[in-house]
């Protein structure tokens, strides 16, 4: 294996200048002085024990003591030495001191100071790997201490030597040197620390502690150099054999140099004796072999002892660590039960064991991955150590094992896979949901662990991407987030300190996932997943599972089979054929089912009932049978022993009770054992016999109802000659007999997953298993799966979360309540979650107690003193504000407690306003109106009308007032403070800013905005809204308007809902008041504001004023003026955006309305004239609606008769602009289009002269006699209008002669309301007379002419003849006559053309001229 690598601590000496060689001789004679020192010293506690104190005799020589020659002999040499010390062989100036140290002959306090220096001299870092000789040097320390003797007077004295000898190695693992030890010699040091951490337990404390101490400490200093060590593993004498075994997964440990003994107490190979007298016995050696794990261990082969003389490094730190895991195995048989592992078993050990344990891990790190020897010990050995002390009953050990796999997790995750699935599942969970029995502490520091690792930011991703969306792996995300919520919840209880453990974990994982979005979304496409064709769902592969690109992917499919299959399990529970049908369905299931795929899915879902898999296993069916030994085929039995086997297969169903069924199960499990496990049996059939004994066995020992057991003997009787006729070994059966007896094997496994118990065989089969899983996937800091993750944690985390909040009482808990909604809104938003942020806001709401019934006697100063209200009315409008774009449903509650702050008077000013942009609000500064309840101090009112109060600083005032009926006491400290932190509170909010800056939500948002506000205003009833509602539905419509305003871009989103809105609350309203004044002027509002932008639903805009229209009389007439006042407005602004016809109709039909109303009729009338005065904006879709309300005005006998001639005018000057539109539409059409447009126009003249005729009728003279000199006006300045023939034909029998007959009809008859009728019957006349003679040539032509003519002459007789006043008129008469002559005259002239065109007219004129 690899060794450390030799950094060089001093470099080589060179030559150098003289100065530099006097010092090195300074720095000789300095150490040859301490040394000296040293010697003196020993010499000195020696001579005082007279056994040192004289001479002895050799021969005839009196003589030293060899030891006191030695020292002396170093004493002469020392200040002799004149080169470098590092040139200076070590094992010169110490052998004396290591003699003394080694002799049997010296006492307890010789011993120690030749002890003391021995370390002096290794503490001055004088020695070092290039130091003269070290190797040896180093060696013959080790070997010298380790095998220290010496006499015991008192046991004060022998514990200073032991805890020198402590010193002494321990210093000589931390000197530079150290690396030239060999790999025996580091085991033999903390061998020989550990045989004083044995000892030290019948001595003082102070000894134990020091001991435990060195210890640690060394084990600390050899597993640092682990990083260091070379990543070599060709160094094995039998170097092919070895990598075999371990390619082959074989766990062979490294060797061990030792000899065990009877008793269990070993002496190293290179001791040549018992060292201490008192020092090893009893002890245990490092080098003694500790227990092996249940069935797994194999014995190992030795290492060549060239290994382990080679220079230290991973053999020796496998050799250790195999001791440490063997300290815990000490403990094994008291079993991997919860309840076996009491707190009764002295814990000293194993929490001695796993504080060394855990500091290897620590110092050796990532490093260990790279040495598969050690690797494979923490992956069996270690591990399987730790589920059992993970449920002890001690708080320490639980603490220390859980500490020792999170370091593991950091370091070793890749390759630890399925131990930690099985950590949390056996352990963590077991203890932290208390259904075994465990006590409060255990599952608090249980909860401690799991908070620990939620700490780590990759570990609920990875448990998720590694163990969730693995088939074959349990829920471990889905079970420790839903452990987390639940603990967080206090259940009848108050608040506790594990809640708030538990709460932090959760945030832990959410703040995870906020910092994972910080960190920037994946760019993956992470839509819904779909089997679009039958796969083998256990075949499925990730082509790189380093590569986000492909094992996201691949996790969410696996993810997704595996919920499939949990929903076949479902089903297939209820009803086994309808299950596998809708995996069928599902693609999961190939259309025709094959053995191998039902197989794989009783294998692999959890989740099933064991009962229907075993019936169906057992069934004689030959589709059964294949499926049956297609599932034994999934099992892999390699290198288990037969029981183990048996166990585990007979934990995936349930073994049938019909005997036959029980033979095909066995058979097909034999047969599969057989197959993988040949060592011991000749054949399956003595596998087949062998395992219906074990189940007989099983029968026999754990059935209370059987009395006499069997007993080994027979058991081993009962299976004579069974193996090819020969028998099986006993040891064999014996093994086998006593596992039965020991551990039941259960013929009807637990239903459902749960968190079983770790077991042998279960460990035994995780290790199996762990060979062929899935590689690890290493997260990193982007969020690919947390959309999934989040998605399943965030209901029970909202509510824990709430509930929490709900029970606090401490800020620093409502703060941490309060990083974690703001968390969890920003991962439900950027993941586009919205029915979780609904969610969050809904249980958010309900702690702000503005949407509860308020009890107190003044709600604002209850806000102001309730920190928990105020802080979740902050959070709830921070979330609207920041991440509205995917609140949906949650508006409704955000508006509840806006109406409630407004209710309460604590809006700011402004919430409402419209500022669609900043160029309108500069332009408007002054026009916006602040709402009725704003912080504006014009609204202050006095303290005796609390809810009429306006705004924050309203009620505020009613504290200050003095100024009231009834005396009422100044508000004292707390209630100023109250309502500031109010105040402040608000402001915070920006509650305004959801509205003003509603422009950027998203579309789907802003809609459920505008229908919340709709809900909330509610259904407005006749005639029954109370006050406090119709200011609630005036605030809502306040606020649509403004987000309908600041969203002219997407009016058409919202616009069927704005208008549908105030149509209802148009329609219902019967009375003026505050809320259809706040609807119609909005919509006109947003008319006026929106036409310029929305050009194409400028008809739809126009259409919606037709609700003014309908208006209730009493409504419309209240607010006729200012609808005048407003239309104009649009009108003068928007004229040039109005051209459709049907939007000008709206327009016209409320200006017309306006014509009879005398506040309102000026500004209509102004309108009208600004459409028509110059012509600027009037056009053909819009002309003949345009002359119907000037017609409007001109008739209506509101105001002075000045405006109705001004609007006669209007009419009049109008034909101007039809000429115009004709002679420009004859230039630029053609032919048939100008047909077609001049009939158009035509229409619109006729339209026009009926309107004047019309008001030729009214009863005011200079009216009528306008009207009738600006028809004649229109009659004959036709020149630019190319009339049909037809046209005029119709212009006489409409217009002429009707307005002439009901002029005749007026002047007849009662004329108290006509004055001047003789006037008027006079211009009447003459605009007949000079029209038809304008017209004659045109006239001529009609077919009808001698009808017309008849007309003519027929009212014009009527009129010779009429009386005014009952009295004929002699100049109407007159000027008819001269009419009629004119006439007459004309048609003389043209008399002979026509008589040649037609006979008949010849002789109708000539009866005409003779009846005259």
């Amino acid at each position: 294996m690899g060794r450390l690598k030799l950094h060089s601590g001093i470099n080589s000496i060179e030559e150098e200048p003289e100065d530099f060689e006097s010092s090195e001789s300074s720095n000789t004679t300095t150490l040859a002085c301490m040394i000296d020192t040293e010697i003196a010293a020993v010499l000195a506690i020696m001579r005082r024990n007279v056994r040192w104190g004289g001479r002895y005799m050799a021969g005839d020589d009196q003589l030293e003591h060899s030891l006191i020659q030695s020292l002396k002999a170093l004493r002469k040499q020392l200040f002799s030495w004149n080169q470098p010390w590092h040139t200076i062989s070590p094992m010169l100036y110490l052998q004396p001191f290591l003699d003394v140290i080694r002799s049997d002959e010296t006492g307890a306090p010789i011993t120690s100071i030749a002890l003391s220096s021995v370390y002096k001299i290794l503490s001055l870092d004088v020695i070092d790997q290039n130091t003269t000789n070290i190797e040896d040097a180093m060696h013959l320390i080790v070997d010298s201490v380790t095998s220290c003797r010496f006499e015991v007077t008192d046991p004060a004295s022998e514990e200073v030597v032991l805890m020198k000898i402590l010193q002494v190695l321990l210093a000589c693992m931390k000197n530079r040197a150290s690396v030239m030890l060999s790999n025996q010699h580091v085991c033999t040091v903390l061998n020989t620390c550990f045989r004083v951490v044995h000892q030290s337990g019948m001595k003082g404390e102070l000894l134990q502690r020091v001991a435990r101490h060195t210890m640690h400490e060394l084990v600390r200093c050899i597993f640092s150099h682990l990083p260091d060590v070379d990543r070599t593993e060709t160094t094995l004498v039998n170097r092919s054999e070895n990598i075999n075994q371990e390619k082959a997964g074989v766990d062979n440990d490294y060797a061990i140099v030792t000899k065990p003994v009877e008793d269990g107490n070993a002496n190293s190979e290179y001791d040549n004796e018992n060292s201490v007298a008192t020092f090893a016995s009893g002890a245990q050696s490092l080098m003694d072999d500790g227990p092996a794990g249940p069935g797994s261990r194999k014995p190992a082969s030795p290492y060549d002892l060239h290994i382990m003389t080679e220079p230290y490094g991973v053999p020796s730190m496998v050799e250790i660590f195999h001791f440490l895991c063997s300290l815990l195995n000490m403990v094994e048989h008291v079993g991997m039960g919860a309840r076996a592992n009491t707190i009764s078993f002295d814990e000293d050990v194993p929490l001695f064991a796993l504080n060394m344990i855990n500091s290897a891990i620590e110092l050796g790190g990532a490093s260990i991955r790279h040495h598969p020897r050690l690797l494979s010990l923490i992956q069996d050995e270690l591990f399987r150590n730790l589920m059992q002390f993970g449920l002890s009953m001690s708080p320490l050990i639980l603490s220390m094992v859980c500490s020792i796999v999170l370091n593991l997790y950091q370091h070793l995750r890749t390759e630890l896979k399925l131990q930690l699935e099985a950590f949390f599942s056996c352990v963590i969970l077991r203890l932290a949901q208390g259904k075994y029995g465990p006590s409060y502490q255990q599952q608090e520091v249980a909860m401690e662990a799991l908070v620990n690792f939620c700490r780590q930011k990759s570990f609920m991703v990875e448990m998720y991407a590694n163990l969730d969306c693995d088939i074959t792996c349990s829920n471990v995300f889905e079970e420790l987030a839903n452990l987390i919520s639940k603990s967080t919840f206090p259940v009848n209880s108050p608040l506790s300190a594990m809640h708030i453990l538990a709460l932090d974990g959760l945030i832990a994982v959410i703040q995870g996932m906020a910092e994972r979005i910080s960190n920037g979304l994946t760019g993956l496409d992470l839509g819904p997943v779909h089997l679009d064709e039958y796969t083998p769902f256990w075949m499925v592969k990730c082509d790189n599972y380093s590569d986000p690109n492909h094992w996201v992917s691949f996790v969410r499919r696996r993810k997704y089979i595996k919920r499939r299959l949990m929903i076949g399990a479902d089903h297939f529970n209820r009803d086994p054929k309808k299950g596998l049908e809708f995996l069928q369905g599902t693609h999961l299931l190939p259309d025709k089912l094959d053995p191998q795929s039902v197989a794989c899915f009783f294998r692999y879902t959890a989740g099933l009932d064991k009962n229907l898999v075993g019936d169906f296993l057992g069934n004689h069916d030959e589709f059964c049978v294949q499926v049956l030994n297609e599932f034994a085929g999934t099992f892999d039995f390699q290198y288990m022993n037969l029981d183990t086997a048996l166990r585990l297969f007979l934990e995936t169903f349930r073994l049938p009770g019909e005997s036959q069924k029980i033979q095909r199960v066995l058979e097909a499990f034999s047969e599969r054992y057989y197959m993988q496990s040949p060592e011991i049996l000749a054949n399956k059939d003595a596998a087949l016999v062998l395992s219906y004994s074990i189940i007989m066995l099983n029968t026999d020992q754990h059935n209370v109802q059987v009395k006499k057991k069997m007993t080994e003997e027979d058991f081993i009787r009962n299976n004579r000659h069974i193996n090819g006729g020969n028998d099986l070994p006993r040891e064999f059966l014996s093994e086998l007999f006593h596992s039965i007896c020991n551990n039941e094997i259960r013929t009807t496994p637990e239903q459902g997953s749960g968190f079983p118990e770790m077991t042998p065989s279960r460990w035994i089969d995780l290790m199996h298993k762990s060979k062929k899983t899935a590689p690890y996937i290493l997260a990193d800091s982007r969020a690919y799966l947390d959309h999934d993750m989040f998605a399943i944690m965030s209901g029970p985390t909202i509510a824990a979360i709430s509930v929490v909040f709900d029970h606090a009482e401490h800020e620093d808990v409502y703060q941490t309540c309060i990083d974690g909604f703001l968390a969890i809104a920003k991962i439900s938003a950027c993941h586009h979650l919205e029915d979780v942020l609904d969610d969050l806001v809904v249980s958010l709401c309900k702690f702000t107690t503005l949407l509860n019934p308020s009890s107190a006697d003044e709600p604002v100063l209850a806000f102001g003193d309730d920190p928990k209200a105020r802080m979740a009315t902050i959070t709830i409008f921070t979330i609207a504000n920041k991440y509205g774009d995917y609140i949906r449903t949650g508006w409704r509650n955000i508006l509840d407690c806006i109406l409630r702050l407004h209710k309460l008077g604590l809006l700011p000013a402004r919430v409402a306003t419209d500022a669609a942009d900043e160029s309108e609000l500069a332009s408007e500064q002054g026009q916006g109106k602040p709402l009725a309840n704003s912080l504006s101090s014009a609204h202050l009112q006095a303290m005796g009308t609390p809810r009429r109060s306006s705004g924050l600083m309203g009620r505020f005032s009613q504290l200050l007032s003095l100024d009231t009926e009834e005396p009422r006491s100044q508000p004292t400290e707390q209630q100023l403070a109250a309502h500031q932190r109010t105040l402040q509170t608000i402001q915070k909010c920006h509650i305004d800013s959801i509205f003003t800056e509603s422009k950027f939500l998203q579309a789907e948002s802003l809609l459920q905005l505008a229908r919340a506000l709709i809900w909330a205003a509610g259904r407005p009833q006749k005639g029954n809204n109370s006050p406090e509602d119709e200011d609630t539905a005036v605030f809502c419509l306040e606020l649509l308007i403004a987000i309908t305003l600041n969203n002219r871009d997407r009016i058409v989103l919202l616009w069927q809902g704005v208008y549908e809105h105030i149509a209802t609350i148009a329609q219902s309203t019967v009375m003026p008041c505050n809320l259809v004044d706040k609807a119609i002027f909005g919509l006109l509002r947003i008319c006026q504001r929106l036409l310029p932008y929305k050009e194409s639903l400028a008809d739809e805009l126009l259409r919606s004023l037709q609700l003014v229209l309908k208006l209730d009389a009493r409504v419309a007439d209240a607010y006729c003026e200012k609808i005048a006042d407003e239309v104009s407005r649009l009108v003068k602004a928007n004229a040039n955006h109005i051209r459709s016809q049907a939007g000008w109709r709206t327009i016209t039909s409320l200006l017309s309305i306006t014509a009879r109303h005398p506040e309102a009729s000026e500004a209509g009338f102004n309108a009208v004239s600004f459409v028509m005065s110059e012509g600027t904006h009037l056009y053909p879709a819009n002309y003949v609606l345009c002359v119907d309300a000037a017609r409007q005005f001109a008739e209506s006998r509101v105001g002075q008769s000045e405006r109705s001639i001004r609007a006669l005018d209007l009419m009049g000057d109008s034909l101007e602009h039809l000429a115009k539109w004709a002679r420009s539409a004859k230039e630029n059409m053609g032919e048939e289009d100008f047909t077609k447009m001049s009939q158009d126009f035509g229409e619109m003249w006729l339209r026009l002269v009926q309107g004047l005729r019309k008001v030729c009728l009214d009863q005011r003279e200079d009216v009528r006699n306008h009207a009738l000199q600006s028809l004649q006006k229109c009659l004959g300045g036709v020149d630019g209008i190319n009339l049909a023939h037809s046209m005029w034909s119709q212009c006489f029998d409409k217009v002429i002669f009707t307005v002439l007959d009901d002029l005749l009809e007026i002047a007849s008859g009662s004329q108290k309301d006509y004055r001047n009728m003789e006037g008027t019957l006079l211009l009447a006349i003459k605009l007949l007379s000079k029209v038809f003679l304008q017209l004659l040539q045109e006239l001529s032509q009609l077919s009808t002419f001698c009808k017309l003519w008849l007309g003519v002459l027929t009212r014009m007789e009527k009129y010779m003849k009429v009386k005014v006043r009952s009295k004929k008129s002699d100049k109407l008469t007159r000027n008819s006559a001269r009419a009629s002559q004119e006439h007459i005259a004309r048609d003389e002239d043209e008399r002979s053309a026509f008589a040649e065109k037609c006979t008949w007219w010849r002789q109708l004129m000539g009866v005409d001229m003779a009846s005259r």
